[in-house]
């Protein structure tokens, strides 16, 4: 590679014929009409800074006495090496190594080092799973986070709270200690993003961790646990739970599956926790979770209805047409003996709508029926409430049986009838939990003495979502 040095004549250098020769060029130039070329006034040889030297005269001295430059740059090199001297140079060039290019805040585009980039499919990273709130003291405002949102008052002072009991967070929101936005709420309400929560203090011990083993009654609690296990993960725990026994604890309630669960504490103390809930004297599927992540995704798919339940019934008489929708409003109402859910109309206060899908599995004569119900909304006594309305109650329910002069057939148990048979739902680190509950004792007994096949094939499992 070569550099060729290209001569600019002065004005000075040039020929003193070819100057004289340009001049009447421009007076011509001049007398036509052209601008004037402007001419600076020339100073007095006394006014010049070094006297009467000319300048190009004046630097001279310095042109010679400036060091040549390695490729002959520079205004000092005004005279030109030698011929032979500049073929040398050339022969022995060698490039300089330019530095990479610096972009302010973005990597070198040619450089040896690039930064590393990360694959458009890599997985997010996992953000770590937030540790308890200990239990408050004194009064403190929460404010609802993302995560949180859609979430109801009960399960937000579970998942805040680990160890504290349904009863106490019963007790405060009757008595209006607990306040959402300054207002008073139920333990049923939805929380929404940026709500503030106000907390009244809760005198309980925050949850310690297990120093020892467990004793001779907590290991049989967790036997039986283990007993009812339908399907166990790091994540989920799937209960058979039978007839008799209840969800949550109530006003004289020692025993019940959210204070068995407390055997089950891991090493930070947190304990495993409710799904959702069926009733004391349905039997069935109950679905738990055992960490904070995975409460929070199944809470979602079930507010979101992409959670799949089928029960069995045994219910009085055969519904007509063997398969149908029931879609209600249901209301709470409260006497002093009970408290049960009534068929409302739309727009009374506390109503909520329910659907629910239905379908005759096989019928016994014409007086008994297994049906088998899919519920798409989970109201309170739902689907007891429902088959009452459409007139065929199920067998053995105290509340909603409301036949006159009807007899229990023979050797059948005088109990609830409601099973809850399968459950469907996605599972919060992929794939699908499938769980199927068989029939508890007092049921399989029924569909004995019935001649009723246990083992056929259901028709609703397929049942649209709405």
């Amino acid at each position: 590679m070569s550099r060729r040095i290209k001569r600019t004549q002065s004005r000075s250098d040039r020929p003193a014929d070819r100057r004289n020769s340009e001049r009447p060029k421009a007076e011509a130039a001049r007398s036509a009409g052209a601008p004037a070329k402007r001419e600076s006034p020339k100073r007095e040889p006394s006014k010049r800074p070094d006297g009467d030297r000319p300048r190009r005269e004046r630097f001279a001295g310095e042109r010679e006495a400036a060091p040549r430059s390695e490729f002959g740059h520079g205004k000092g090199d005004r005279v030109r090496a030698p011929r032979a001297e500049r073929e040398d140079r050339r022969d022995t060039f060698e490039p300089r190594e330019r530095p990479p290019a610096k972009r302010a805040g973005k990597p070198v585009r040619f450089g040896a080092e690039r930064a590393e980039r990360k694959p458009a499919d890599a997985p997010p990273p996992k953000k770590p799973e937030p540790e308890p709130a200990l239990l408050p003291t004194k009064v403190q405002t929460v404010v609802v986070t993302a995560d949180e949102n859609g979430m109801r008052v009960d399960r937000f002072l579970e998942a805040r709270f680990p160890g504290l009991s349904f009863s106490h967070i019963q007790r405060i929101v009757r008595k209006g200690e607990l306040r959402v936005n300054g207002k008073r709420a139920d333990s049923k309400d939805r929380l929404e993003e940026g709500q503030s929560v106000r907390i009244p203090p809760l005198k309980l011990d925050a949850p310690k961790e297990r120093s020892g083993g467990l004793s001779d009654a907590e290991q049989k609690t967790l036997d039986t646990l283990k007993a009812m296990t339908l399907y166990e993960d790091d994540d989920v725990l799937v209960l058979n739970k039978p007839a008799g026994l209840a969800v949550q604890g109530g006003s004289g309630m020692t025993r019940h599956i959210d204070q068995m669960l407390e055997v089950m504490r891991d090493a930070k103390g947190q304990k495993p926790r409710l799904v959702h809930r069926i009733d004391r004297e349905t039997s069935g599927c109950l679905l738990v979770a055992k960490t904070r992540f995975a409460a929070t995704h199944l809470t979602g798919a079930f507010r979101h209805r992409s959670a799949r339940k089928v029960y069995w019934a045994l219910v009085a008489g055969v519904p007509k047409p063997k398969q149908g929708r029931i879609s209600t409003y249901l209301a709470k109402e409260e006497s002093e003996d009970d408290t049960i859910m009534r068929v409302a109309a739309h727009g009374d206060e506390g109503a909520s709508h329910a659907v629910t899908y239905y379908a005759v599995v096989e019928a016994s004569a014409s007086k008994l029926a297994w049906v088998s119900l899919k519920p798409v909304t989970g109201r309170t006594h739902q689907l007891r409430a429902h088959m009452a309305h459409i007139g065929h109650p199920i067998v053995g329910d105290p509340k909603y049986f409301n036949i006159e002069n009807w007899a229990l057939p023979g050797g059948l148990q005088n109990r609830l009838h409601l099973l809850a048979r399968r459950i469907v739902i996605p599972h919060p680190r992929g794939g699908v939990i499938d769980a199927t509950a068989p029939l508890p004792p007092h049921m399989l007994q029924s569909w004995n003495l019935l001649g009723l096949e246990h083992d056929r094939f259901d028709p609703i499992e397929n049942a649209p979502e709405e």
